[in-house]
């Protein structure tokens, strides 16, 4: 494997039509909104998320792909596991005295976990495997425009007890809620770094997949709250250095989302704007790959 040895910078699009692309468990899972743009929010977490659910689909089982922060994951077990692959001795809450033995504890879950040399892992627990800042770092995702979440009665022609149904008198109907928004096209920008992925065993060949999962992932998310979501471009500036040869904001300024539509008009779907990119604002040293999605 190729350990990244250049600065990485993208752009990512995605849409959703009638769903939930994150709810906020604190506002009753209502879709996030910039309370003063009204433009619609997607966490990273939310978004890591999906590619670890990716990478686990078309990888599980491989070595070197496991996933750190799965579902019912217990964390402590996942460090112990690099403890006793290594015959390390273990003190509750501290890494091993030994330098040499802490560096390899942690090694040793970057080259098993694919989310641990990626994103970075805080493992600092009673099996203490350190600390871990990942080369590939992602913003919120924001809406282009102001979105505007619909709260949307439904019903269930069904109850949970036959207490609830004797006091409905034979309605077995009960009422819920779900939300969504009717459409919202959403930017997500972020970053790789190469200094990072040295140190995490971070490669070209992990940042192939990164790419197959940011354009097919919502394809494996399909669930009754998400609507219809998909990626609509992928956009990587690749750098011909480490250090990087332009700023992001920069190069993600060349990038640029309109409305196709009037004005005061409210999109409806993807047809709705153009994404056009300014290549000659693009400097030399940056090679930009649009990925078909």
């Amino acid at each position: 494997m190729t350990i990244l040895q250049n600065r990485v910078d993208f752009v990512l699009l995605f849409d959703v039509t009638n769903g939930n692309p994150n709810g906020d468990p604190d506002m009753g899972n209502m879709p996030r909104v910039d309370p003063e743009t009204r433009r619609g929010l997607v966490t990273d977490v939310c978004l890591k998320r999906k590619l670890r659910n990716f990478v686990d689909l078309v990888k599980g089982g491989e070595p070197g792909y496991d996933i750190y922060v799965r579902e019912r994951a217990v964390l402590n077990d996942q460090h112990k596991r690099a403890y006793d692959a290594l015959n390390v001795e273990h003190e509750k809450n501290k890494r091993p005295k030994k330098e040499e033995e802490a560096t390899a504890v942690t090694q040793w879950m970057c080259r098993t976990f694919f989310d641990i040399r990626t994103f970075g892992a805080v493992m600092s627990t009673e099996f203490n495997a350190g600390q871990v800042r990942g080369p590939v770092q992602i913003a919120f995702g924001q809406s282009i425009d102001p979105v505007n979440p619909l709260n949307i009665a439904i019903t269930r022609m069904a109850v949970t007890t036959t207490r609830e149904a004797e006091a409905q008198r034979g309605d077995n109907r009960t009422m819920g809620e779900k939300w969504i928004v009717p459409y919202g096209l959403y930017r997500v920008h972020g970053f790789v770094s190469p200094h990072l992925a040295g140190k995490t065993g971070f490669s070209e060949e992990d940042l192939a997949l990164l790419w197959q999962g940011f354009a097919t992932m919502f394809d494996h998310d399909r669930s009754a709250s998400r609507g219809e979501m998909a990626t609509r471009g992928l956009y990587v500036f690749r750098h011909d250095s480490a250090i990087g040869n332009a700023p992001a904001h920069k190069l993600f300024e060349t990038v640029k989302v309109e409305k196709a539509i009037g004005r005061d008009d409210v999109p409806r779907g993807f047809a709705d704007y153009t994404v056009s990119i300014d290549e000659a604002a693009i400097p030399p040293g940056v090679t930009l790959e649009r990925f078909a999605v």
